[in-house]
C-alpha cells in the first residue's frame, strides 16, 4: 500500500522537495538501512539536478515495497511536514 502511496505522489514530490530535504532524506534512509552506501552515492552525483536526484530517491524506495516506502513516508513527515501534507499521503 505505501509504495502505490509513493507511486501516486511521485510527481509532486518531485516537484516540490527541497535539495536539502532531499539529502536529509537520504541520510535518514541510509541510517534506516533503506538505502545502502552505493545507493546514497549514486544518488547524491554532483552532476544531477535536483529533480532527477528526486526522481531517483522515490522511484528507488517504492521498488524495494512496503517496508521501505512507509519508512520513506515517516521521514519525510519528520523532515519536512509541508512537503509531506501537500502529497496528503494516506498513512
Amino acid at each position: 500500500m505505501a509504495a502505490q502511496q509513493l507511486r501516486e505522489m511521485r510527481t509532486k514530490f518531485i516537484e516540490k522537495v527541497s535539495k536539502t530535504i532531499l539529502h536529509q532524506l537520504m541520510d535518514d534512509l541510509l541510517e534506516d538501512m533503506v538505502l545502502n552506501d552505493g545507493e546514497m552515492e549514486e544518488i547524491k552525483e554532483n552532476n544531477m539536478l535536483r529533480a532527477d536526484k528526486a526522481r531517483q530517491l522515490i522511484d528507488s524506495v517504492r521498488r524495494k515495497g512496503d517496508t521501505a516506502s512507509e519508512r520513506f513516508l515517516i521521514r519525510l513527515q519528520e523532515r519536512d511536514t509541508n512537503v509531506y501534507s501537500e502529497l496528503d499521503p494516506q498513512v
